[in-house]
Order: C-alpha cells, then sequence, then structure tokens
C-alpha cells in the first residue's frame, strides 16, 4: 500500500463520520442545518485529498478538492459567525 492510498481511505473515513452524525442529527431534531463538525471535517480531508491528487499529479482533481475545500471552510466560518450572532 502506498501513503496516497492511506490519505485517501482516512479522508473518505472522515467524510462518512460527518455525514452519518449529520443525518442522525437532522432526523433526531427535525432540522435542517450543517453541524459544525461536518464542515470542519469535509474541510481538512480534502485538503488532504488535493494534496495527494497534486501529488499524483492530477492537477484539475487538484483544482477541484481545493475549491470544494475553500467552499466547507466557508460554510464552517459561517456556522461559528452565525452561531454567536
Amino acid at each position: 500500500m502506498v501513503w496516497q492510498d492511506l490519505v485517501i481511505a482516512i479522508a473518505n473515513v472522515l467524510f462518512g463520520y460527518s455525514l452519518f452524525y449529520q443525518v442522525f442529527r437532522g432526523f433526531k431534531e427535525k432540522k435542517g442545518f450543517l453541524a459544525l463538525q461536518t464542515s470542519f471535517l469535509t474541510s481538512i480531508g480534502l485538503y488532504a485529498v488535493a494534496f495527494v491528487y497534486l501529488s499524483l499529479k492530477l492537477y484539475i482533481s487538484t483544482v477541484i478538492a481545493f475549491l470544494s475545500a475553500i467552499f466547507w471552510t466557508l460554510l464552517f466560518i459561517q456556522g461559528l459567525v452565525y452561531e454567536k450572532a
């Protein structure tokens, strides 16, 4: 196993964990909101995946993953800011 496979596997586990929590919480509380944990773990995972794609010289995938990570980071920041308002 190469290190890229391990990083992708760990990132996908984080994605699955964060989505499970979001779905469970939405059903439990009957609300459609984004948990900070979801946006944080997804953005971290996407930054890691973007780095892996770059190391494999998959430049288009790198850009897409990096942009997605930026959007998830913005969602995380919004969750922090709006929660305090």
